[in-house]
């Protein structure tokens, strides 16, 4: 029997939902499976409507309502709110993972490399006149005391991946 209901009433809600799913801004067939799974659960609580062709009518236009609150209530986003081009929560971390790393090998670098490499990684984007002024050496000794420093961290790190890999 329900099944016959359900074939019977098929035409009819198709055509209420084209009548009503313009004014309501909403998709017909999203209309239409929301009445669907409306009359689903009635039959499983309540079971088949005593006038299935006028609950149907109502039903419709219950979801039609709804759909037009819905979409007075929601605002679009002014602009998309994922950026494609920007990482994702998972880059973000491993981003994070390997600056922290980083800085803690610096911190684990001798003499005053720590202090250099600080500086030079640091967010102000101080210039070799500042730094040199802040470690108190020569603007010109900067850069190879930089290299010696980059080349110190280089292996340090080498050092930490090569103890890392599975060997075989």
């Amino acid at each position: 029997m329900t099944h016959d209901m359900l074939a019977t009433l098929r035409p009819l809600l198709v055509a209420e939902v084209s009548a009503e799913a313009s004014a309501a801004g909403a998709e017909a067939g999203d209309l239409e499976q929301a009445v669907w799974l409306r009359l689903l659960e009635r039959l499983d609580t309540d079971g088949p409507p005593a006038d299935p062709e006028g609950w149907l009518r109502s039903a419709v236009r219950f979801e039609a309502r709804l759909s037009r609150r819905t979409a007075r209530l929601e605002r679009p986003y002014v602009a998309e709110p994922a950026d494609e081009h920007a990482p994702g929560p998972e880059q973000q971390a491993l981003t994070a993972a390997r600056r922290r790393a980083l800085h803690a090998a610096v911190r684990r670098l001798p003499g005053r490399c720590p202090r250099l490499l600080a500086a030079l990684l640091s967010p102000q984007d101080l210039t070799y006149r500042e730094i040199a002024g802040e470690l108190g050496i020569s603007q010109g000794s900067l850069g190879p005391e930089r290299s010696r420093c980059l080349g110190c961290l280089r292996r340090l790190l080498a050092a930490e991946v090569a103890a890392r890999e599975p060997r075989g």
